[in-house]
């Protein structure tokens, strides 16, 4: 049943009154982020046809899938899903660039098109490899400043996007789940919009979401264990070690292999989600892209009352280096995030009891 715009504002309406808090405001930032809700509201239609539209499986299956700046296979969807966000933002004349996790260079806006004074990065379709089984999978993007220089015509480059995340302007993700939903920070708190399909809007149905300071679940690939440092380790023994460990209390573990749908959880109810740096690649300082990823979602959480780290600092600290740039990430519930810190700041010690992912053997020294 389609909800009433009379009692529920839609997601110009929300915008408008945000801007009113800003009186010499233009308005190409609201239409900026309409813009993107569009490219959101495209790609929540491709995922729910699936198999329908031939939108499942690898991109060009028959060469043995493409594969991406970041070395992974790419998905039909991951391909569609980047080319409605380009299409969709590069016209309105709000942008100066664009960066995506799917293409190695930031895009510079054509010329026929007019300029503007921000920039956009984004990953078009997180989670993509969960497409194949159904599973919830979603978008995420920031929006930055662009250096003067570029918005008044000079050339775009990657120096451009390095930027750390406390300069972000806005930041969200579209979750497309059981419901399509586009959760939204403009600086001013986390709100939670559903898409009305009868109507084709965002409607506010979530206008002030917190993450709660504590939490018992926790959400990490524990199949990475043997690689994970000793500060990680020690948090994940003491939370399975349940009521009889150091912590008191039970905890459950999630993993949907999904970060915004990882995300969304813990914005909805709460827990601390882990992909931290490890030993299994040493080249590579972590999983997770910065720009698209931990900057965008760090923003999202710390606005939401939540905290953001890479497990030793804060997450919106970080000073980009690089256009893809990756990092460990740990965000959620505020108290849960700062005891990882402290155990990554504590020298390491012997814990007094027996951790579950220890070997066990009669022969153990």
């Amino acid at each position: 049943m389609s909800l009433s715009p009379r009692t529920t504002p839609t997601l110009t309406q929300y915008l408008i009154e945000e801007r009113r808090r800003f009186p010499d405001a233009s308005g190409d930032f609201n239409a900026l982020i309409l813009d993107v809700a569009m490219a959101c509201k495209a790609i929540a239609k491709s995922v729910a046809y699936g198999a329908l539209a031939d939108m499942y499986g690898n991109h060009a299956a028959d060469a043995g899938g493409s594969i991406n700046v970041q070395g992974e296979t790419q998905k039909k969807l991951d391909v569609v899903s980047n080319e409605l966000f380009i299409r969709m933002n590069e016209w309105g004349g709000h942008l100066a660039g664009m960066a995506s996790e799917e293409m190695d260079l930031p895009y510079d806006i054509p010329a026929q098109h007019p300029r503007g004074k921000y920039l956009l990065v984004f990953d078009p379709l997180d989670g993509s490899s969960n497409i194949d089984v159904n599973v919830s999978v979603g978008s995420i993007f920031s929006v930055l400043r662009a250096p003067d220089a570029t918005a008044e015509g000079g050339p775009l480059t990657e120096a451009d996007f390095f930027q750390p995340g406390t300069r972000q302007i806005a930041a969200g993700y579209a979750l497309y789940g059981p419901t399509t939903m586009l959760v939204l920070s403009v600086g001013n708190g986390v709100a939670g919009f559903t898409l009305d399909p009868v109507m084709g809007e965002f409607m506010l149905t979530h206008p002030d979401l917190r993450v709660p300071e504590d939490t018992n679940e926790f959400a990490i690939n524990a199949s990475n264990s043997r690689f994970w440092e000793a500060p990680v380790k020690r948090y994940v023994d003491e939370c399975l070690a349940g009521k009889t460990g150091p912590r008191g209390k039970d905890f459950n573990m999630r993993w949907i292999a999904s970060m915004v749908a990882e995300a969304h959880r813990i914005l909805m109810r709460g827990g601390v989600f882990m992909y931290p740096r490890d030993t299994k690649d040493p080249s590579k300082p972590g999983r997770l892209r910065l720009l698209y990823e931990a900057n965008p979602v760090g923003f999202i959480m710390e606005q939401a009352g939540g905290r953001a780290s890479t497990g030793q600092v804060p997450m919106l600290s970080v000073q980009p280096t690089s256009l893809h740039q990756r990092i460990g990430l740990v965000f959620g519930s505020k108290n849960e995030v700062e005891r990882i810190e402290r155990y990554h700041a504590e020298p390491p010690k012997q814990d007094s009891f027996a951790p579950l992912f220890a070997e066990r053997s009669l022969f153990r020294d």
